[in-house]
């Protein structure tokens, strides 16, 4: 179903389904001998969500040897490089001294639960507040603690989320690391910019930011089929085309860029080459000028 004003979702449906499905990918990457990542709730949060296509993914039902989507080694090396570049861009921000995290859009991410956080870190997490309340519930039920100050603010972007952070104790006058994984293509062009207002007019000098590069008006057509296909062979019933908003938009690089922070791209084929993975060539060219991106509020 497609995209629509005002929608609402949980974590088997719509967009929700998406952090489901991503969650997914992690739970079968940490399976792996010697992993990249390790993600040790990521399965447990897959299960209780009960999407039967997701928990199969996780369980490596899915893989197809050779496959251009579903290979098993491709799948595990794309969630990989991505994960990682995430966690050590939080990582790098503690070794800055950096106190203060937002995960905006944060679905299943268990970052404030794995990762090593400095001592006195605040992690915000920002989503509407079934999946909020549902990975909070579920996670305490298996146990897990968070290893910093995690505070969860139910509340959609499409709302007054500055309001809710601040309400929650964010400091806008403290540096902030800000992460957007997986959401920009969920928002429309004019949504996508507010976002990048709210997150400037809440930034102290210092701040940092991560997101995925993606340029939409250089990812060929083939594209858009791939991705539609991938949804049909796994058994979803979401058209994740459905989900994405096109049309013309400005990049998150120049955006940024243009509006006082110094933007850094790192390239997917360079990601991959840092974990001393080969990136296939078939999958660059799908690709097209994609990677991640980093900024730094001057």
């Amino acid at each position: 179903m497609a995209r629509s004003e005002g929608d609402t979702w949980d974590l088997a449906s719509s967009v929700g389904s998406t952090a489901t499905g991503v969650a997914a990918s992690r739970a079968l990457a940490t399976k792996q001998p010697d992993p990249l990542i390790t993600d040790p709730y990521a399965d447990a949060l897959v299960k209780a969500v009960g999407l039967e296509h997701c928990i199969r993914l996780a369980d490596g039902e899915l893989c197809v040897e050779g496959d251009q989507m579903l290979d098993r080694q491709r799948m595990c090396e794309q969630i990989a490089v991505r994960t990682r570049f995430f966690d050590d861009f939080f990582s790098h921000a503690g070794e800055a001294g950096i106190r203060q995290a937002v995960i905006l859009a944060s679905g299943l991410d268990t970052r404030a639960y794995r990762l090593a956080w400095p001592a006195g870190t605040v992690v915000y997490e920002i989503d509407q507040p079934e999946v909020i309340e549902f990975k909070t519930r579920t996670l305490a039920g298996l146990g897990a603690e968070p290893t910093a100050d995690r505070r969860a603010v139910a509340v959609d972007l499409r709302d007054d989320w500055p309001a809710a952070l601040r309400d929650n104790g964010f400091d806008p006058s403290a540096p902030t690391a800000w992460i957007a994984e997986g959401l920009l293509i969920y928002l429309p062009a004019d949504a996508q910019d507010r976002l990048f207002d709210h997150i400037t007019a809440l930034s102290a000098p210092g701040s940092r930011l991560a997101t995925e590069h993606m340029d939409m008006s250089s990812m060929p057509e083939e594209w858009s089929k791939k991705v539609s296909d991938w949804s049909k062979r796994v058994g979803s019933d979401v058209d994740l085309m459905d989900l994405f908003y096109s049309g013309d938009r400005n990049t998150a690089r120049d955006y940024l860029g243009g509006h006082g922070w110094k933007v850094t791209i790192q390239s997917t084929r360079e990601a991959y080459a840092g974990h001393g993975f080969e990136y296939p060539e078939d999958l660059a060219e799908l690709a097209g000028d994609s990677g991640y991106l980093s900024a730094v509020l001057k």
